[in-house]
């Protein structure tokens, strides 16, 4: 009725259950419906049928930041603190739901059509009062206290971001070595 277009994210219930990944679905609808940002995508709604979940997302026309990234091989300094700023902007949204994002990188962010990042990934984000012990996220952008396994808190989001923007401006992450 909108005249848009919308992106319909295809989950078998089969495979959510074998991947013991329910709550993480759960989750990244409550956390999608609660928070509105412009850097976030927008979900219109869920329905389900006897195979499948199905979220109805907004449509993101810009592409991924991991394709662009790999073919400009980096992003200059102007760029990267643009990005950085709206980065910065979710976060500390998040934060004031007492949310961590526990998966930031470059195939979780997309470009809308004009130019801006927008987080599409919530599955592993997650509401807390300290911190959680569930170990998800990837490796190359993992804090140190997760490794450990002390736990992620918003700490370990802002660790992840300086993952983020030392890649955006070198064209791969600080820790890439045999």
């Amino acid at each position: 009725p909108t005249q848009k277009y919308c992106v319909l994210k295809v989950m078998s219930k089969k495979r959510v259950v074998e991947l013991n990944q329910l709550e993480h679905v759960q989750s990244e609808v409550e956390i999608l419906r609660m928070v509105q940002h412009p850097n976030v995508v927008a979900l219109y709604g869920t329905f389900q049928d006897s195979k499948n979940l199905y979220l109805v997302q907004e449509y993101i026309a810009g592409g991924e930041v991991f394709s662009h990234l790999r073919t400009m091989q980096y992003f200059d300094l102007d760029v990267t603190r643009f990005y950085a700023a709206e980065i910065l902007l979710v976060f500390q949204m998040l934060q004031n739901h007492n949310l961590v994002y526990r998966d930031l990188k470059p195939e979780n962010l997309v470009f809308s059509a004009d130019g801006h990042i927008k987080f599409i990934d919530f599955g592993f984000a997650k509401q807390i009062t300290d911190r959680t012990y569930t170990l998800c996220g990837t490796p190359e952008y993992l804090a140190p206290e997760v490794i450990r396994g002390e736990g992620a808190s918003f700490c370990s989001d802002w660790w992840s971001y300086g993952i983020l923007i030392y890649e955006f401006l070198v064209g791969q992450t600080p820790f890439v070595d045999d």
